[in-house]
């Protein structure tokens, strides 16, 4: 093929898409916006071509971009791998749920990162009490944020540096403790108008819907890349939440369902 007809071939939509799928599969996650400049297209353009080879299984289509399917495959992240992703988009979220926290409540927060970027926002409230089954979060809470701190014991997922086990505690004599809390903040995996809030594995999701269950409130703590997106568990449906604090407004089919469910949607 001469010079002149590969570069023409090049540019046909067919060629277009399989050097985008093969980008997308290279860098793991990307924006519409990143494509259509790599790519020297309309954004339009670029959301056609990623319909299209999400219909075909290439990669997965998120709100605002794509995931390769490797990236999908890989959700279960060492946290030292996952501090690195949505970094700004977890700080703004991490400072809207601050503001869900009243001084002298009690909190519950489970494992993750972005709930880890809440516990550092905390810098300004005062006698606090939080129980939590991330492990990392009791050294991220300002001392002068708490009052009391209680880590939920059982066995520790060494990829999240998080416990599974029952959201309790037992007094000396062995009976179980009845507990409760004004705000749960919840870190889930994907969100979907059919499947609700979601995560990978089983017994994080039956500790999430624990934490739920003795909440008064509930917020729910995603940014975009979740956004139309299922993984194994459910952890609830969408109307178990009063709050989705997020990164940017959900596409309006997730949007719709979250209204339809008295949830209300939180951004920067």
């Amino acid at each position: 093929m001469s010079t002149d007809n590969h570069e023409r071939h090049r540019r046909l939509p067919a060629g277009r898409k399989a050097q985008l799928a093969a980008y997308v599969a290279e860098t793991g996650q990307v924006t519409v916006a990143e494509l259509a400049e790599r790519f020297g297209v309309s954004i339009d353009t670029v959301r056609r071509d990623l319909d299209q080879l999400s219909a075909d299984g290439v990669l997965v289509r998120t709100y605002g971009g794509a995931v390769s399917l490797s990236t999908v495959s890989r959700t279960d992240r060492a946290v030292d791998q996952r501090l690195t992703l949505q970094e700004q988009e977890k700080e703004q979220i991490a400072e809207l749920a601050a503001e869900l926290v009243q001084d002298g409540s009690t909190i519950m927060i489970n494992g993750g990162t972005t709930t880890l970027a809440l516990a550092r926002s905390l810098r300004q409230h005062r006698d606090l009490t939080v129980a939590t089954n991330n492990l990392l979060v009791p050294g991220a809470l300002p001392p002068t944020a708490i009052r009391d701190i209680y880590v939920f014991g059982g066995a520790v997922r060494a990829l999240t540096l998080a416990t599974i086990g029952p959201v309790s505690f037992r007094a000396n004599g062995g009976a179980e403790l009845d507990i409760s809390c004004d705000l749960a903040l919840i870190g889930v995996g994907a969100i979907s108008a059919d499947a609700g809030y979601t995560t990978s594995n089983l017994a994080e999701a039956a500790m999430m819907q624990e934490m739920i269950s003795r909440a008064a409130r509930v917020a729910i703590l995603a940014d975009s890349s979740k956004f139309d997106r299922r993984l194994f568990a459910q952890v609830s449906e969408l109307g178990s939440a009063d709050y989705l604090i997020t990164d940017t407004a959900p596409p309006p089919a997730l949007r719709d369902a979250l209204v339809a469910n008295a949830v209300e949607v939180i951004t920067p």
